[in-house]
């Protein structure tokens, strides 16, 4: 099942006509000039198969919820687990390492010097 921040949706907040290549664009992180600009091109490639495709997807697809407008960073976070959630994962393992790392030499700071925090730390574990 898909996550709600995960699916495709119609842009309407960012779209010109149906706001389906806008969706596209989100999707996918493409800039949506470029996902229009394929768009007219493969309509003139394939006589015009691409017109009927863009309406049914905008009137399959659903408008995309008000409250996934409101943080960019967030938006630009779903759209590349969107593209590549391994690389994400890892990404974020990175990030839980560093903070591990760096608590693990405050610990060191603060336990070092203190016999019975130290005694009590390692009763703990």
């Amino acid at each position: 099942m898909n996550s709600p921040r995960t699916t495709l949706y119609r842009d309407k907040h960012n779209g010109k006509l149906m706001g389906v290549c806008a969706g596209i664009a989100d999707y996918t992180g493409i800039n949506a000039f470029w996902v229009r600009m394929a768009v007219v091109i493969s309509f003139f490639a394939s006589s015009g198969i691409v017109l009927p495709a863009y309406f049914v997807a905008g009137f399959l697809l659903n408008k995309k919820p008000p409250h996934l407008y409101v943080d960019q960073d967030e938006s630009r976070y779903w759209q590349r687990v969107r593209q590549s959630p391994k690389r994400t994962a890892r990404e974020i393992r990175a990030q839980m390492r560093d903070v591990d790392r760096r608590l693990a030499k405050v610990e060191h700071f603060y336990v070092d010097g203190n016999k019975a925090l130290s005694a009590e730390i390692e009763q703990l574990r």
